[in-house]
């Protein structure tokens, strides 16, 4: 048999059976994230997938289609879920309802599938709808489903379970035809997350089990490697266009040792597996805590890690479910893993979307095959199943209710996490923008107190950026020396922030020290990419100075850089006024 000599006989399942649990599985992933279709979208990320994206909210043209595969989209390139996102706001508008909806219904379509191919892989009819209700409503699931954002996760694994569909049926009955529906479904969840370029070798661990591919030795295995090697290169394609649409992102790599890294990366793999053991305490942003890491966490960490993996050695014969389960969990995070820093934070709920699948299956099977020795353990074995998908519904719905508004969601962050300076960023972000300017300072000053600038740091950016805010707020209630130390700051850390040197030279302008506020001006203009704003800046303060000549230079520059026509026409009649 395919499915390897631990399969259990696949007997003909009633029509009804298949069709209460696909029912079940539905209903379950409704009640915890239907939820969602009446929460708003939220100002974290939204913004530049949807509904500030003019490419994205102008709907399927043929001019957004070819952007889709030729541009970048939020710093990344997955043409599949731009188009999604697309279809979206043809279909619904900007109401956020009809975006949660989509998100809801292909994570329902990824749980019906994963039970449909594990089923079919194993012939075990309970387990793999365990394996499924588990995924379907595990509370880390909630950031992947109820964020807009992430609808690339939800949408990668829809085809992800079809990539595994469709080369269970290539294994059974090899062909060429089989292997081109492989190769198209893979290249689709690429194309809508390209996390996805560990699935050749997950498919390499299932040809050992359950499928039993290879009872030849060696040379059945080798086959198998050659067999993968166009989908490798799929992969390929595919981190490579990551990176040439990353290219322009901060490369955080380069500012956090790589000392750290590794050390956050081995915590993560332990911290991901108590999280799903305990799903409490999740946020959505966790900091990048390695700094903090002491040898002795990183050893346990080392550990656990290798004990795991040398006891799923010792049983990969008795138990091959073990070693494919945890394997299939350690390499499926790889790309997120943090081995290459993307981005700020430590970990990320969403990262263990589809990794912790292979967890799923290993205690499932495992925990079965304990239940199968007697029917009392069988009523054991399914009365705690039950409790425990019920406990993990009930605190998703908790979970999933968090991100009923952006403030909800980060006041949460601050609630159950330590020392988290983007969430304290975020909400003063939001006060600052109802006019609560004193809150806000507070909350900008409490994150530079976690990440202050007298030690030596490796996150000048996002001090940079706090310094910055903290600036800007304190400008607003007309503090402006003590705004004036901070954009100063930001300047020192980061030359390049073009931010920082206009809104310095546009303070150093208003206390009327004109010379260093030109010099500034200058130095944002020269740091890409050129914008109008800065242009207008300078063209006023040189007005104010009598140079009008090169005031009307830079104004001729502005109007060349809007694209506006509205603000073309203002700029036009400001230019002429001017003269």
């Amino acid at each position: 048999m395919l499915a390897g000599p631990d399969n259990i006989s696949q007997k003909p399942v009633p029509t009804r059976t298949l069709a209460a649990i696909y029912l079940a599985l539905t209903i379950l992933t409704w009640i915890v994230f239907g939820q969602t279709l009446g929460h708003p979208f939220v100002q974290y990320d939204d913004q530049n997938y949807v509904y500030e994206n003019p490419e994205v909210t102008a709907g399927l043209t043929g001019h957004g289609l070819v952007t889709a595969f030729t541009g970048v989209h939020a710093r990344n390139w997955h043409p599949l879920t731009t188009i999604s996102h697309m279809l979206d706001c043809q279909l619904f508008g900007l109401d956020p309802a009809g975006h949660h909806f989509s998100s809801v219904l292909f994570h329902t379509l990824a749980a019906l599938l994963l039970f449909t191919v594990l089923r079919a892989m194993t012939g075990a009819l309970w387990r793999s709808a365990i394996v499924a209700a588990v995924f379907a409503i595990h509370p880390l699931r909630a950031e992947s489903v109820a964020w807009v954002a992430e609808r690339k996760d939800v949408l990668s694994a829809v085809f992800f379970m079809l990539t595994l569909g469709a080369y269970l049926h290539y294994a059974r009955q090899p062909s060429v035809r089989r292997y081109l529906m492989i190769v198209l479904f893979f290249a689709f969840g690429l194309m809508a997350k390209p996390m996805l370029v560990t699935l050749p070798l997950l498919l390499f661990l299932l040809d050992y089990w359950p499928l039993a591919r290879n009872p030849n030795g060696m040379s059945g295995w080798w086959k198998s490697i050659a067999e993968k090697v166009p989908l490798f290169f799929l992969s390929l394609l595919a981190a490579i266009a990551t990176l040439i649409a990353q290219r322009t992102t901060v490369n955080y790599s380069e500012e956090l040792p790589v000392t750290w890294r590794i050390g956050n990366a081995l915590l993560s793999y332990v911290t991901y597996i108590g999280q799903m053991i305990w799903p409490a305490k999740l946020a959505v942003f966790y900091p990048h805590a390695a700094d903090h890491l002491s040898p002795w966490k990183v050893a346990l960490a080392i550990l656990l890690l290798g004990g795991i993996t040398a006891l799923a050695f010792v049983w990969r014969k008795k138990r091959p479910y073990l070693g494919v389960g945890w394997l299939w969990y350690l390499v499926a995070l790889l790309p997120v893993i943090g081995f290459i820093q993307v981005g700020m934070q430590g970990r990320a709920d969403r990262y263990s979307y589809l990794p912790q699948i292979g967890l799923y299956i290993a205690l499932t099977w495992f925990l079965a095959e304990w239940a199968l020795r007697s029917n009392k353990r069988r009523v054991i074995f399914g009365g705690v199943a039950a409790v425990i998908i019920g406990a993990l519904a009930w605190q998703a719905r908790i979970q999933t209710s968090h991100w009923s508004s952006t403030e909800s969601l980060w006041q949460h962050a601050l609630e159950v996490t330590i020392d988290n300076d983007v969430a304290h960023y975020n909400v003063a972000a939001l006060l600052l923008e109802r006019g609560q300017v004193d809150e806000a300072i507070s909350h900008y000053e409490k994150a530079l107190g976690i990440r202050p600038d007298n030690r030596e740091t490796h996150y000048h950016l996002s001090v940079a950026l706090l310094h910055i805010s903290l600036g800007n707020a304190l400008a607003r209630k007309g503090r402006l020396d003590e705004a004036l130390v901070h954009y100063r700051k930001v300047v020192e850390l980061r030359d390049d922030f073009a931010d920082a040197h206009t809104n310095l030279a546009s303070l150093l302008a208003r206390k009327g020290e004109t010379a260093e506020a030109l010099a500034h001006y200058e130095k944002a203009l020269a740091i890409p990419p050129e914008d109008a704003p800065s242009h207008i800046r300078l063209a006023k303060l040189l007005l104010q100075l009598g140079r009008n000549d090169e005031a009307m230079a830079h104004y001729r520059r502005a109007l060349e850089l809007t694209k506006d026509p509205v603000a073309a026409r203002s700029l036009e009649q400001d230019i002429q006024r001017a003269r």
